[in-house]
């Protein structure tokens, strides 16, 4: 006998019928919307920029003990400003110093290694005119430089073979002098009116001063970034409208200081007036006295001519009105047997 046996379907669950759904598609694939996860607003920042000084600043700003912060570092500060003021000799102007001599000295020690160095085997020797010349000068100076506070220097004059007009003085008192000035000085008066100049600078200190300033300026760079001014343009600014009007002013002091020396040294103070005359007509034309270092030949030969009555205060109030007075009566002496 034969079995039929049922088929495979017969064994199968009937199958239900399946509902389509009236949903659209994009309602059941989860969908994440382009504006939430890349919004293109800008967010707001309460205290501005978080990167760079800036930021440090509007974070210090942020912080409730703020303005006591600020009150304490400008009590500091004005207390540290105020203990370190001082009086520069004979110009009687105050000023912001915290450069001792001593380490003043120290640090001028390497700018004079490093002038010997690049001008060795051109430094004059002890014997030669020009020399002696110098240093005749320089010793009727120091009296009068040593008594406005420049004692126990190890003083030192180097005279250098070289075109160059130029001069100067090193702290610890270390003198050179180029011999490319000495035909515009003509006279050991006007000498006088270059060394007087020079010694005048170390006499104020003006180098300390210098130093002394350098983080006040660093300080207002950095104030300056503040307000989205770049550091280049931060120290330009800061040279033009700080540095260059202090160096200026620093010059002019010693014009005045080393008028006053050379004037009680008995040189004629009206020499220095012809010096820079005389630098004038060189026709050496640096940049505006606004964007310099030095003022202009033309103004510093006016401003010595306003000082010329000081100066002869000065020089009458020294020894050298005896001097003066002892040359007059030999020169009429002299003058009478002429006649003869």
């Amino acid at each position: 006998m034969f079995r039929i046996r049922p088929t495979f379907r017969e064994f199968q669950a009937p199958l239900r019928p399946t509902r389509t759904t009236s949903q659209p598609l994009r309602k059941r694939i989860p969908f994440r919307s382009y504006q939430q996860r890349f919004n293109p607003s800008p967010q707001y920042r309460r205290f501005g920029p978080s990167g760079g000084v800036s930021g440090l600043f509007y974070r210090w700003a942020a912080r409730p003990t703020f303005y006591r912060d600020v009150g304490l570092i400008t009590a500091g500060v004005g207390g540290i400003y105020v203990f370190n003021l001082e009086e520069v000799p004979v110009s009687g102007r105050r000023r912001f110093n915290i450069i001792s001599p001593a380490l003043e000295e120290t640090l001028g020690a390497a700018t004079v290694d490093q002038v010997k160095e690049e001008y060795r085997g051109r430094i004059l020797p002890e014997y030669d005119p020009r020399v002696r010349q110098v240093k005749k000068v320089l010793e009727r100076l120091l009296p009068y430089a040593e008594g406005e506070g420049l004692k126990e220097l190890d003083w030192e004059v180097n005279v250098i073979d070289s075109p160059e007009q130029n001069a100067f003085v090193a702290p610890g008192g270390k003198v050179f002098v180029f011999t490319g000035i000495l035909p515009l000085c003509q006279t050991e008066d006007g000498i006088a009116a270059v060394l007087g100049h020079e010694i005048a600078h170390v006499v104020a200190h003006h180098t300390a001063e210098r130093m002394s300033q350098a983080p006040l300026i660093l300080i207002g760079v950095l104030a300056l970034s503040l307000f989205d001014v770049s550091f280049y343009s931060g120290k330009m600014l800061l040279d033009l409208f700080l540095s260059m009007p202090a160096s200026r002013k620093h010059e002019a002091e010693a014009d005045y200081i080393g008028l006053m020396m050379m004037a009680q040294g008995c040189y004629r103070p009206e020499a220095a007036m012809e010096f820079w005359s005389r630098m004038e007509k060189t026709g050496q034309q640096g940049p505006p006295q606004i964007l310099s270092t030095h003022p202009s030949n033309h103004n510093r030969e006016e401003k010595i001519r306003e000082w010329l009555p000081k100066a002869q205060e000065k020089a009458e109030a020294s020894e050298c009105s005896v001097t003066s007075q002892f040359a007059d009566q030999f020169s009429s002496a002299f003058g009478g047997f002429n006649r003869w």
